[in-house]
């Protein structure tokens, strides 16, 4: 039986350049609170952003019309949550 094999998606680059020191320290100390490159959480954060939402309403009725789903169950900036401390 053939396999076939996706080939990979080319990958585009972005720079950003002008941005505030105080930003660019944010996004440092935001990136080591989530254990990842100050690039990775940048990539996160743009991802996050600019990700289509589809509330579970919407996502039911396109399922009830014989859509197929594709869950994307990675995880993002906004389900990190810090553990809490008791004294």
């Amino acid at each position: 039986m053939p396999r076939f094999t996706q080939e990979p998606k080319a990958l585009a680059s972005l720079i950003v350049r002008r941005l505030d020191d105080d930003l660019v320290r944010r996004l440092k100390t935001r990136a080591a609170a989530h254990h990842r490159s100050a690039e990775a959480e940048h990539r996160a954060i743009l991802e996050s952003a600019l990700r289509p939402q589809v509330s579970g309403r919407e996502l039911w009725a396109k399922l009830a019309r014989g859509a197929k789903a594709e869950l994307d169950l990675r995880r993002t900036p906004a389900d990190e949550v810090e553990a809490a401390e008791f004294e």
